[in-house]
């Protein structure tokens, strides 16, 4: 990288900071991992465990000791309304993939982003069970346990993963040149599956949150591609309602052709 400007300092400052901090709570995610740990159901059909409220205890107390002037978004933290006036918010999933991990899976991550304006300038996805990290920044790249990241080149054929009813919009050539992927329980790794070229592209169905997408997004833009709804728009995070639309996450034109099949199933 160019010698870094004041921002860029404070950006690889935030990603070294949320590194250390997401590698300790995912030894703590572990802790509990294939141990029957205490669920409950959120308005009856959304799991969280008692790991989940541990790790997001943990971070929550870490990175705002650490960023006292930074808001804060997670999936089970109540959020305060004066957390969103905030310059920089941590948009956080204590466990993306939550389901997964009660049911003994390995395919969940820790997920932190930091949001600045609407706009997610560094995440960082801790993947225990997988041994995998990927982090980005904005301006600096994107990597997976030090190694860079790059979208997939434009080939042949696709790997487009998201539910079936969203791939079949796709125009006729498109699907049949898509070899179906089995099903992500993380939506944030999903996206990291872009960015490191293993997906060519993947729709997300709406509800998907802030904290599912912020950290992921950043990772999949510094690797070359973009998320986008319908309409062609970036989505925002931490500046009003944390869901989301219908929203398709790739690159080049295979992600035009998907915006497009987003607002014809609308």
């Amino acid at each position: 990288m160019p010698e870094n400007s004041p921002h860029d300092q404070t950006l690889q400052a935030d990603v070294d900071l949320i590194a250390a901090v997401a590698r300790e709570a995912g030894n703590i995610a572990l802790s509990y991992f294939r141990r029957d740990p205490e669920v409950w159901w959120k308005e009856g059909v959304s799991p969280v465990s008692e790991a989940d409220y541990a790790v997001d205890r943990f971070l929550r107390s870490e990175l705002l000791a650490a960023r006292p002037d930074y808001g804060w978004l997670s999936e089970e933290t109540a959020l305060a309304e004066q957390e969103l006036n905030r310059d920089r918010v941590f948009v956080v999933d204590p466990i993306d993939g939550t389901r997964a991990f009660i049911d003994g899976r390995p395919i969940w991550c820790v997920s932190i982003g930091v949001v600045h304006r609407g706009v997610s300038v560094v995440g960082v996805l801790e993947c225990p069970e997988l041994s995998e990290t990927y982090h980005a920044l904005t301006g600096g790249g994107a990597f997976r346990n030090g190694e860079r990241l790059a979208v997939k080149p434009v080939g042949e054929g696709f790997v487009i993963g998201g539910p079936k009813a969203m791939v079949s919009e796709l125009p006729t050539d498109i699907r049949q040149k898509n070899k179906a992927h089995g099903y992500v329980p993380s939506l944030a790794y999903r996206i990291a599956m872009v960015a490191s070229g293993a997906l060519d592209a993947t729709f997300v169905k709406p509800n998907s949150h802030d904290w599912d997408l912020a950290a992921a997004d950043v990772i999949l833009r510094e690797a070359g591609g973009a998320i986008r709804d319908a309409e062609g728009n970036a989505p925002s995070y931490a500046c009003g309602d944390p869901k989301k639309g219908a929203l398709a996450a790739g690159s080049g034109p295979l992600l035009e052709i998907m915006t497009q099949a987003l607002a014809r199933s609308l």
